[in-house]
């Protein structure tokens, strides 16, 4: 399912918008730029999913290694 929320938060920093849940029939747009269309936020969802997904891995690494030079040390978590 599309995130429209999280879609706007990472692609239109800055803009001003309201929406109510996650449904593009309320939002409504705040900004002088032009409100991107329906199409425009289904089109870069998997983008963002692929953004959201290397957060993930790249948090997760950092705190693998962190366990890991704690342990190297002797200590525990």
């Amino acid at each position: 399912m599309v995130d429209y929320g999280e879609i706007l938060v990472r692609n239109y920093p800055g803009s001003s918008w309201t929406m109510h849940g996650n449904d593009y029939e309320t939002l409504q747009w705040h900004s002088d730029s032009q409100k991107p269309t329906q199409q425009e936020l289904d089109d870069a969802w998997s983008d963002v999913e692929q953004q959201i997904a290397t957060e993930a891995e790249t948090l997760a690494s950092n705190r693998q290694a962190g366990l890991d030079k704690i342990a190297a040390l002797g200590l525990t978590a």
